[in-house]
């Protein structure tokens, strides 16, 4: 029985695939220009500000999107803020006058080492702090390797790495490092340590909220070193590369106690108010010349350079 149905249908099978092929054909000759679709795109809620609106102000924007019926967005006044480092040293460390400069034997050199004792309560309640989050943090092995921080941050510096300046230094010690540097070559050098470095300062406040613990140590270095800055003509503006000079500094070195990633960098320099004035800056001016035609030389005018003029100062 299963058989002669196959047999059956069979014939009405090969009719209808036949028919088909034949339509199909016919629907190619027929329909042979394209044929187009419309779709329904997507509805536009933005749309593009006119020309005549950037000359309007504030207040017609606002009384044009008021009658519009659509409500004028609130404009907040936000500044930017960074949690990984402070804007500032708390409780600067005031140094003794004539450091570096008074023997411990003398009355004066007693007088400031008294002074010290007195303030170092304080210090020690904050490296108390700063070990409960660090466990290996010692005073003697922490001056030598933010001594390392000051070294490798200025040996950045002159290379112009920012990216190593900004693994070494903080948000707010870059730009006082950097400005005023674009145009000018400096030449640094460490020589050698006059005096081993020294925790002398140590503070562990909170920011923002409770438990937000940022250390910031104080460290003073007695070295010396050798600077010189060339403006962008390579003229010597200040200082000289051979002639090594005392440096004494005190270092403020910074850290985010409760970032589990935070790292210790220098964070400002305390300039004492009894430290001798810096040397002056020697800046390249130049002096307008004679209007040379194009076929003249300067060469051949035999030129000179006029003297300065008198000037009569009044009080």
């Amino acid at each position: 029985m299963a058989t002669s149905i196959c047999r059956a249908l069979m014939p009405l099978h090969r009719v209808s695939s036949c028919a088909l092929k034949v339509g199909a054909v016919l629907l190619e000759t027929r329909c042979s220009l394209p044929t187009v679709v419309q779709i329904r795109t997507k509805k536009r809620y933005f749309v593009p500000p006119s020309a005549q609106s950037k000359s309007m102000t504030q207040e017609e924007q606002e009384a044009k999107a008021r009658a519009a019926g659509i409500v004028p967005r609130q404009q907040y006044i936000e500044r930017p803020i960074n949690i990984s480092c402070t804007a500032g040293v708390v409780d600067p460390y005031i140094p003794p006058e004539g450091d570096a400069r008074h023997s411990t034997l003398s009355k004066e050199g007693i007088k400031q080492r008294t002074e010290q004792l007195k303030q170092s309560a304080a210090s020690q309640l904050a490296i108390r702090k700063i070990k409960d989050y660090d466990a290996d943090f010692t005073t003697k092995g922490f001056a030598v390797r933010s001594q390392e921080i000051f070294i490798e941050a200025h040996d950045a510096l002159t290379n112009f790495n920012k990216v190593k300046l900004h693994s070494l230094v903080t948000e707010r010690c870059y730009p006082e490092m950097v400005r005023g540097n674009r145009y000018k070559t400096l030449r640094w050098r460490f020589i050698e340590s006059l005096e081993p470095p020294k925790v002398v300062h140590a503070r562990c406040p909170d920011m923002v909220s409770k438990g937000n613990l940022y250390a910031q140590v104080t460290v003073r270095m007695h070295t010396k070193q050798t600077l010189a800055v060339y403006d962008r003509f390579g003229r010597l503006m200040m200082g000289d590369e051979e002639e090594p000079r005392d440096v004494l500094e005190y270092l403020v070195i910074e850290r985010h106690l409760v970032n589990p990633y935070g790292r210790w960098r220098l964070h400002g320099k305390i300039v004492p108010a009894w430290a001798p004035p810096k040397d002056p800056v020697i800046k390249t001016v130049m002096i307008p010349g004679p209007k040379l035609k194009p076929e003249q030389d300067f060469e051949d005018l035999n030129y000179e350079v006029p003297k300065p003029k008198a000037v009569q100062w009044h009080k």
